[in-house]
């Protein structure tokens, strides 16, 4: 209904307006005079002059109306236009205002650990198995990234491993792995012990810190990081929290859970530490 009178609103008013015309025309063309034939003709023609005088008046509304809500609608797509650029503005203040605190976080770092030689690199994908917990990053051999380097947030959270490299991609064994093993450190103890995936707490999201001390006393809560020890891998690099202790089945050694501190799936960027100084 709203396109027809869009389209023939004019054509509408034009015909109301012949009409009223016709009407003028055969009024005047009998004169003023009251004579019976006069008389007769405005007896006939009042009604059709006042249909016509109703339907000019509705015609000129509904072409009103739809010139209106013409005007609306092109005032509706200027605002959806408008609210489109202020989504975009904010998605990019957003994206600016993670990636200021991503580099005063690596700045820290950068402070806190001037041995330290970085390569940043982005996440371009993830490992889908049930069997293997990796990473695809952007960079490889051509960016000096070997296998073996360790692979970090910008706060210093250990990521994982370099498990294989191309010329500008690199495969990323996390630290749930099951090919993972490095010395870990309890901080609050000093309990020392290996970190080491397993495939069932792999399952979990979560990996073993294994060969605990006897007389360890670690409580869930506890941070755990890298204690460098074998000089493959830096010290200080901040792996999970303790979730609980317990003694494997050979009823030989106790093992503590470990949840790490990363959000694999959350990762769109990471560093790679090159090169580190050994700490006697």
């Amino acid at each position: 209904m709203k396109d027809f009178l869009r389209q023939n609103g004019i054509l509408l008013v034009v015909i109301a307006l012949l009409l009223s015309i016709l009407i003028g025309v055969g009024s005047a063309f009998l004169g003023g005079n009251s004579d019976p034939l006069s008389n007769l003709f405005n007896t006939v023609t009042a009604p059709i002059r006042g249909g016509v005088a109703a339907v000019t008046g509705w015609a000129e509304g509904v072409y009103a109306y739809v010139f209106h809500y013409q005007e609306l609608h092109d005032e509706l797509d200027e605002l959806r236009l408008q609210v489109a650029a202020l989504e975009e503005e904010v998605r990019n203040g957003q994206e600016a205002s993670r990636e200021n605190e991503q580099l005063r976080s690596l700045l820290d770092l950068q402070e806190r650990r001037r041995d330290f030689v970085f390569e940043n690199a982005k996440v371009t994908a993830r490992s889908t198995s049930n069997w293997e917990s990796t990473l695809t990053i952007s960079k490889g051999t051509s960016a000096g990234v070997e296998v073996g380097n360790c692979v970090i947030t910008e706060t210093g959270k250990l990521v994982g491993v370099v498990s294989e490299t191309g010329l500008n991609w690199s495969t990323v064994s996390t630290v749930i792995n099951t090919d993972i093993e490095m010395g870990g450190i309890v901080t609050r103890t000093y309990s020392a012990g290996i970190l080491e995936g397993d495939f069932a707490l792999m399952q979990q999201g979560k990996l073993k810190l294994s060969y605990l001390p006897d007389g360890a006393q670690l409580v869930s809560g506890d941070e755990v990081l890298t204690s460098g020890k074998g000089d493959i891998y830096p010290s200080g690099l901040v792996v999970g929290q303790v979730e609980g202790v317990f003694t494997d089945p050979s009823g030989m050694t106790r093992y503590a859970v470990v949840a790490p501190d990363v959000r694999f799936d959350e990762l769109i960027e990471v560093f790679v530490i090159k090169d580190f100084d050994i700490v006697e």
